[in-house]
C-alpha cells in the first residue's frame, strides 16, 4: 500500500496559492479542483491530503505573458 503525502495547514502561509487536487465536500460548500489561497480552503482538505504546493515559478514574473484571448466571432 503506497504512503500518502499529507501536508499540514501550518506549512502554508494564508496568502500562498496552493492546488486542490480533488473535490472537497464540506457541510456548507463544495470545493472543485483548482488553485486557491491556502486560507480559503477548509482544514479537511489539508487533513485528507488533497492539497499540493505549487512548483516555484522560474524566471522573472514580468517575462511571463498571459495567454492570448481567442478572437471573438
Amino acid at each position: 500500500m503506497p504512503l500518502e503525502r499529507r501536508l499540514s495547514r501550518e506549512m502554508f502561509a494564508e496568502t500562498e496559492v496552493v492546488e486542490l487536487r480533488q473535490l472537497c465536500f464540506t457541510p456548507g460548500r463544495l470545493f472543485e479542483p483548482g488553485k486557491y489561497l491556502a486560507g480559503e480552503l477548509p482544514d479537511t482538505a489539508f487533513e485528507m491530503g488533497l492539497v499540493e504546493k505549487l512548483p516555484p515559478v522560474r524566471g522573472r514574473s514580468e517575462e511571463i505573458t498571459p495567454p492570448e484571448k481567442p478572437p471573438q466571432p
